[in-house]
C-alpha cells in the first residue's frame, strides 16, 4: 500500500505550489512529494518548507519513501524525539501526576535555559529532562526511592524507552549519562546538557520546596550555588521571588 500521502490519487490543486529560494528569492515550484528542489536561478538545493517529516521520524521505512532525507530533516529529528519521549514518560508514572508534573516543570525550564544557552543540544536537554527520574518506579519496588537509587535504576528505563522510540545511539548514550549522574555535576563536568538539566532541575526542587515553606533566604542564596548558568539563576530569582512576596 502506497502512503496516502504520498499518493497522486489523495491530492488537489494545493498539491503544486511555488516557495521563495531562501537564497536569492527567485520562486522555485514544488509538488508536494518534493523533500527537496533546486532553485534554476542560483542552483541553491533547499527542504520543501510544507513538507510534513513528522512520520519519518518514526517510520522505519522513512529514507526508501522519502529517498536520501534533507541534511536539514536530519538535524532536527532528535528535536521531534521530545515529543515522544514526553508521552513514554507520561505513559511510565501513568497516574503518578506528581511525578508527572515535576518532569513536565524540569523540562519547560531546561527549555528556557537551553534556548539560551550557547552550543547547547536541545534535544539530549529535553530528553534528559523528562527522564530524569524515570527510574522511580523500579526503584519503589525494592522499597527504596533515595537519590542513588533512582541514579542506578533511571538509565535502563531510559534506555530502553529510547531505543523503542529508535534514537540514535550517541544521544542514548548521552541521556543515559545525565540520567544516571548525580545532581548537581561535579565542578569540572562541562557537560553543558548536564549543567543545563541540572539547573532546571535545581530551580523546579526550590519551586516546590519553597511552597512547602522549606525554603528561607540564606538557604536560598546557598542553593544558587548548585546552579550554574546565569539563565538558571535568573530563573531561581524569579521563583524564590514570586513565593516570598
Amino acid at each position: 500500500m502506497k502512503c496516502p500521502g504520498q499518493d497522486t490519487q489523495y491530492w488537489n490543486e494545493d498539491a503544486i505550489y511555488e516557495v521563495k529560494c531562501p537564497e536569492c528569492q527567485a520562486m522555485v515550484e514544488f509538488y508536494k512529494d518534493d523533500t527537496t528542489r533546486k532553485c534554476h536561478h542560483c542552483q541553491h538545493r533547499f527542504v520543501n518548507p510544507k513538507m510534513d517529516f513528522g512520520c519519518a521520524t518514526y517510520c522505519q521505512f522513512a529514507e526508501q519513501c522519502l529517498g536520501t532525507l534533507p541534511e536539514e530533516f536530519v538535524m532536527q529529528q532528535d528535536n521531534l524525539l521530545k515529543d515522544k519521549v514526553a508521552v513514554e514518560m507520561k505513559r511510565y508514572f501513568k497516574n503518578d501526576f506528581k511525578s508527572i508534573g515535576f518532569a513536565m516543570k524540569v523540562a519547560n525550564l531546561a527549555e528556557r535555559i537551553g534556548r539560551a544557552t550557547e552550543g547547547a543540544n536541545l534535544a539530549a536537554v529535553l530528553c534528559s529532562a523528562y527522564l530524569l527520574n524515570i527510574g522511580q518506579r523500579l526503584a519503589e519496588q525494592t522499597g527504596s526511592t533515595s537519590k542513588k537509587d533512582l541514579e542506578r535504576e533511571g538509565p535502563a528505563v531510559a534506555s530502553e524507552i529510547l531505543h523503542r522510540l529508535r534514537a540514535n545511539e550517541e544521544l542514548i548514550s548521552q541521556v543515559c549519562n545525565i540520567v544516571g549522574k548525580a545532581m548537581p555535576p561535579a565542578a569540572d563536568d562541562n557537560d553543558i546538557a548536564h549543567r543545563i538539566v541540572n539547573d532546571a532541575y535545581q530551580v523546579a526542587r526550590l519551586d516546590l520546596e519553597l511552597k512547602n515553606g522549606k525554603v528561607t533566604s540564606a538557604d536560598f542564596e546557598k542553593r544558587l550555588e548548585s546552579i550554574f548558568s546565569e539563565k538558571g539563576r535568573e530563573e531561581a530569582t524569579a521563583v524564590f521571588a514570586a513565593v516570598a512576596s
